[in-house]
């Protein structure tokens, strides 16, 4: 930690700079992926929970869970490929982002209680603190983050 003092600059020993951990992923598209990514993802969550003592609580853990099956599931459903997973995380928040072959950006939906499914992108909303989709040279990615409360 860098203390600043009237434009002075002060070391105060714990100057050690700290890469937020990350981890990816390929999925063909088979079946099984989906529960292949949830697990690596829960895998991801103790790392970060061991290797950054990050107070990850199981409400905060199952919406890292449930954004990463919505993405991927919305990948494996609409996408003629392979996709990735990529994760990466400190103790305040998980960035979720999914690549897949297609380069068509995701829809969401309106709220509607009356329609039976396409909800994922709504839920995923509701969850992460923020939801951006772009074109990639591969096609496309979704990322989202999940921010845990301190």
């Amino acid at each position: 930690m860098i203390e600043h003092l009237d434009g002075a600059v002060i070391p105060t020993g714990f100057d050690v700079p700290v890469e937020p951990l990350r981890r990816a992923a390929h999925y063909t598209g088979e079946p099984g992926c989906i529960a292949e990514a949830r697990a690596f993802a829960a895998h991801f969550v103790d790392q970060l929970r061991t290797e950054w003592c990050a107070a990850i609580g199981t409400r905060a853990s199952g919406e890292v869970m449930l954004v990463v099956s919505e993405l991927v599931t919305n990948a494996d459903r609409h996408s003629n490929g392979p996709y990735i997973l990529e994760l990466e995380g400190t103790d305040a928040s998980v960035t979720v982002c999914v690549y897949d072959s297609s380069d068509a950006l995701p829809l969401r939906f309106p709220k509607d209680p009356e329609r039976i499914g396409r909800h994922g992108l709504e839920i995923v909303h509701a969850l992460a603190a923020e939801v951006t989709a772009e074109r990639v040279p591969v096609g496309k990615r979704v990322r989202a983050v999940v921010s845990f409360e301190s």
